[in-house]
């Protein structure tokens, strides 16, 4: 469809319905909400359940304090294997540690596909963290990394912050009023079952996921 074709068809849309638009905003503001909007759970109950959920998906969750987190950062990294990394233009350098080789996507677009696509894993920080469905929020910021980046390699480490996690989904919205126009939602690794009901990992994503769990702003971390 031409852009003239489409604007044609909005134009005709608006015209059959001007007198519409003010009462369906009207409408829609005087919905009921009686949804739960605010958790009742402590920041960290709420952390841990953050924690509990992301297990439940397959995530391997490593807890730190702010003062462990490039120690913990470059163990889970040697854990893992590998070896080659992509960062975002924007991810500390003091979380790369020095023994890993790195790809950074410096100007957002330097990488081509084929060289993050060999990558064996990815670093990057996130945006929110929800507890109720235990999951992982990247806005694409300076250090999340564009989408691509958490979508081809296999492996996938995330540094997750206890102040960023909230309990529902509209703590998430009340948080962010205007999410930005790209917002990745991760729930565990990528996995489906829909051929005959067989679990694959890694169709749409990471096989594997690993989240460092940083208790920040005076949390506490369980000993579990």
């Amino acid at each position: 469809m031409s852009a003239s074709s489409r604007q044609r068809i909005l134009d005709r849309i608006r015209a059959a319905t001007p007198a519409a638009a003010p009462q369906l905003a009207e409408a829609y503001a005087a919905l009921p909400r009686e949804y739960v909007r605010l958790g009742a759970m402590s920041a960290n109950a709420c952390v841990e359940r953050m924690i509990e959920r992301l297990r439940e998906y397959d995530a391997e969750v490593t807890r730190c304090m702010p003062d462990e987190l490039e120690a913990t950062i470059a163990a889970r990294l040697k854990g893992s294997g590998r070896r080659v990394f992509v960062a975002p233009a924007g991810l500390p350098a003091e979380w790369q540690a020095e023994e890993f080789v790195w790809k950074v996507d410096k100007n957002l677009k330097s990488l081509p596909v084929s060289e993050i696509e060999s990558a064996e894993g990815v670093v990057t920080a996130a945006f929110c963290g929800i507890a109720d469905s235990g999951t992982i929020v990247l806005h694409h910021q300076a250090g999340e990394g564009r989408r691509i980046l958490t979508l081809l390699p296999d492996w996938h480490l995330c540094v997750l912050r206890a102040s960023q996690v909230v309990e529902t989904l509209p703590e998430y919205f009340s948080r962010c009023p205007q999410p930005p126009a790209l917002v990745t939602w991760i729930s565990g690794p990528s996995a489906t079952a829909d051929i005959e009901m067989t679990r694959i990992k890694g169709v749409h994503g990471p096989r594997f996921l690993d989240v460092i769990l940083v208790f920040d702003q005076g949390s506490q971390p369980t000993l579990n």
